[in-house]
């Protein structure tokens, strides 16, 4: 489809990430490209920028296509279907309008979201559904429903967290105005909190996927990472399913904007970066990435 309609791209399909490393090493280092469209949901894009990240490769103005599982990126860009953003891009006689998104970092990596708790717990169900040919949002909703909630309303609950403060006085929304203030007692080293976490995460974007509007301020605070702590029961979270979804208040909700942090919790949890689950652990540092990334603006391309 591609080579079809953009006959001067180069194109190529990697299924590891040697294949990318030798796609880089071979083609793109030499000779940088201005725009680079990926075929892939937020993992591949984010295996992407890390990969050219490590080669040294300036990052290029990036097109994320419709063509992962959950398309949070996709989503927050107004990407319209693969085949349609594609011939958009071969019409095009000028760079396509791009929007500026920043990065967190943990572990030298970054990435749009990361952290543990349900998220990290439902990829890991959500791919045993794809293997047994459940894909999309009904294999999403069914590692939610079957997996991941009897999990925990028959397990021990959530993990308890503390919240650390590595980097600047830290802040927060104001819940009467919208407005971002200073956490009192939030400087470097304070403890944000402390307690259960079914969901800890980071990120630099809205959605985690599928329209789950998981960090609805993370461009409220430019120049932050948005950090969410969900301490609710799992029967709690069901029962306020569609106003978490929807990026809506909810009791028992936490939120905080910080440059650096780290949270450590009572037992392993699992984890994910990027949508891509990393090994089981029992704290985690993230800071504001340096790197940022120019997304092709596919709504404003569109308008």
């Amino acid at each position: 489809m591609v080579r079809a309609r953009l006959p001067k791209a180069r194109v190529s399909v990697t299924r590891t990430l040697d294949d990318v490393r030798r796609w880089i090493e071979r083609d793109l280092a030499p000779s940088p490209p201005e725009l680079i469209l990926s075929g892939g949901g937020d993992g591949t894009a984010t295996a992407l920028l890390n990969e050219l990240r490590d080669h040294d490769v300036p990052l290029a103005s990036l097109g994320v296509l419709r063509l992962g599982t959950g398309n949070g990126w996709a989503n927050v860009t107004g990407a319209p279907r693969a085949d349609r953003a594609i011939e958009t891009i071969a019409r095009l006689a000028d760079a396509p309008p791009t929007r500026r998104f920043a990065l967190v970092e943990c572990d030298g990596r970054i990435a749009p979201f990361l952290g543990t708790g349900w998220d990290a717990e439902i990829v890991s169900d959500f791919q045993a559904q794809v293997k047994a040919g459940r894909n999309g949002l009904t294999g999403y909703l069914g590692a939610v429903m079957m997996k991941t909630i009897p999990r925990h309303v028959f397990g021990a609950g959530p993990a308890n967290v503390v919240l650390t403060n590595l980097g600047e006085h830290a802040t927060t929304i104001d819940p009467a105005t919208g407005a971002v203030v200073k956490i009192p007692g939030g400087e470097r080293g304070a403890v944000l909190y402390r307690g259960p976490a079914s969901v800890a995460a980071a990120a630099t974007t809205q959605e985690w996927g599928f329209g789950f509007r998981a960090f609805p301020h993370a461009h409220a605070a430019p120049g932050r990472v948005s950090v969410r702590v969900y301490g609710a029961p799992v029967l709690e979270a069901t029962r306020n399913m569609f106003k978490l979804w929807r990026g809506a208040r909810v009791p028992k909700m936490h939120d905080f904007f910080l440059t650096h942090g780290r949270m450590d919790f009572d037992r392993p949890v699992p984890f994910q970066i990027g949508g891509d689950l990393q090994a089981t652990r029992t704290s985690f540092e993230f800071k504001l990435a340096s790197a940022s990334v120019d997304l092709v603006d596919w709504a404003k391309l569109a308008a």
